[in-house]
């Protein structure tokens, strides 16, 4: 599944850091005036940045939804945002939430196994993934508009009844994959371990960003089924979501939908 790396973000905190000596050293030089610049307290020139027309409203159950239109194409784009990430693990369990992003894709109560990429696949979906980042973990699909409440249904079933399929041999296959990610991603990737290290060097250990989102070997491994019920039950539930859905629908029947599931 997608792990964010934040490669840009990393090149240039190394940057900062390999330079900050040298910065300090020097004393710095006054910038000459540069030709047509404002002078000091002149306002802001205004950007023509294009509006993007959406609703935004609750369910009575919490759950955020934000409703986009584009007509466009005859597509529609699903993301359901949960607002938790490795700044909610537990000290132990670095890596935790990226495990059970993993999680997410094994089934639930009426779609078993690997049903949910197959439901998709067959209705033409494409782009079926979900992401891990430090403070949230989203899973999104694009599929033909006429398939929206395909989608609803699937998210709506592993929000409520994920924890009906989970069981040790699905933690154990799924520990070894992000394992293997993580050899992939940090340990045979380049600078992958210096971002880890960058991380170590700009918050203390206590520090929810002190480690890569994907976590530890050891964390990793240790991990127990229990741990996985308990953490979807204290964060996955519809208050601690956000909703969106993009693309060519009609907006009074996605609300009936979103309603439904």
């Amino acid at each position: 599944m997608g792990h964010l790396r934040k490669q840009a973000l990393s090149f240039g905190l190394l940057a900062l850091l390999t330079s900050a000596n040298a910065w300090s050293a020097q004393k710095p030089a006054k910038a000459p005036a540069q030709a047509g610049t404002k002078p000091p307290g002149a306002k802001p020139t205004s950007l023509d940045v294009p509006q993007l027309k959406f609703e935004k409203y609750q369910l009575e159950n919490g759950l955020e939804v934000i409703l986009s239109e584009d007509h466009r194409l005859p597509l529609v784009a699903v993301n359901l945002w949960y607002h938790v990430g490795p700044a909610n693990e537990l000290p132990g369990r670095t890596g935790f939430a990226h495990l059970f992003e993993h999680m997410m894709f094994e089934g639930s109560r009426h779609v078993p196994g690997s049903s949910h990429f197959h439901y998709l696949e067959a209705a033409g979906a494409s782009d079926i993934n979900g992401t891990t980042d430090f403070d949230r973990t989203n899973y999104f699909e694009t599929l033909p508009s006429n398939q929206l409440e395909l989608a609803l249904w699937l998210e709506s079933d592993r929000m409520g009844y994920l924890p009906d399929k989970l069981d040790q041999a699905n933690l154990s296959n799924q520990q070894d994959v992000v394992r293997n990610e993580r050899r992939q991603s940090v340990e045979n990737a380049p600078y992958g371990v210096v971002e880890e290290g960058l991380f170590h060097q700009l918050f203390p250990k206590e520090h929810p960003y002190y480690g890569e989102v994907i976590g530890s070997h050891l964390d990793i491994q240790s991990a127990k089924l229990e741990d996985v019920r308990n953490f979807f039950k204290l964060y996955y539930a519809p208050n601690n979501a956000s909703l969106a859905i993009v693309g060519d629908f009609d907006p009074e029947k996605a609300r009936e939908l979103v309603n439904k599931y």
